[in-house]
């Protein structure tokens, strides 16, 4: 398999408080991890930095062949490659949502507006939602809130996804849909880093799993292995907290 996302030593700082310490990561193309630990752990920066929304301070980050770093004149073609999905939806409230998922490919991507809509109606229609195509963010459940962002990320064809905690804002009824999504997405063959704590999606999606605790990557290992078998007293100790 090619690898398509590699992390070296990376080490990130926020003023004196380390977020990032030591992390290697290689993530192949096609592979599904999800990343687990408790709060603070820096779960969520490490994804931030994969598409440069956070700075690293040391080490490497290479995605698709191309290495991120301030001097990265490439960025936005490397974003365009590297779709994500926050815990808050961040649409544009005053946009419908068609405008909001036909936004970046005709501005980043200079799609003509015509084929930007058309593939914003296949991803809204992917995702269950085309019938909403026309409502502004507002008018729609949180569900199908997320299940638009997942769309308009998805409007890029990128060949990463990252979600950073896709569900944690949502109430319990309307989870589900939004991981129906992700799971149609993972079956299709899409590279996925997913930060979450639904560990049934987990089970279902991850080839991989990885456990963080105080900026470290304390456990990586396949799915099965990892909720069987973890070598980790910390693992186990979180595990038996969410399980």
């Amino acid at each position: 398999m090619k690898k398509i996302i590699e992390l070296k030593n990376v080490n990130k700082w926020f003023d004196k408080f380390q977020a990032l310490k030591d992390v290697s990561l290689e993530v192949n193309q096609q592979e599904k991890i999800v990343i687990c630990g408790p709060s603070g752990s820096g779960k969520s920066t490490l994804i931030r930095c994969i598409n440069r929304l956070e700075e690293h301070q040391e080490g490497q980050i290479i995605v698709d062949g191309n290495e991120i770093s301030e001097n990265t004149k490439d960025i936005e073609k490397i974003r365009a490659e590297v779709g994500m999905v926050f815990q808050q939806f961040n649409l544009f409230p005053h946009l419908s949502i068609l405008d909001n998922c036909t936004l970046a490919p005709i501005w980043v991507k200079k799609m003509p507006k015509k084929k930007a809509e058309e593939i914003a109606m296949q991803n809204l229609e992917r995702v269950q939602i085309a019938d909403q195509a026309k409502k502004f963010p507002g008018q729609l459940s949180g569900g199908q809130q997320q299940r638009s962002a997942l769309a308009r990320a998805l409007c890029m064809e990128p060949k990463i996804m990252l979600f950073d905690e896709p569900t944690s804002a949502l109430d319990p009824e309307m989870i589900k849909e939004v991981l129906d999504a992700m799971v149609d997405l993972a079956k299709a063959g899409m590279t996925m880093i997913v930060v979450t704590h639904e560990m049934g999606f987990a089970k279902e999606v991850a080839d991989n799993m990885i456990f963080m605790d105080e900026g470290r990557i304390v456990e990586k290992a396949k799915t099965k292995d990892f909720f069987d078998n973890p070598k980790s007293d910390r693992t186990k100790l979180f595990l038996s907290q969410i399980l």
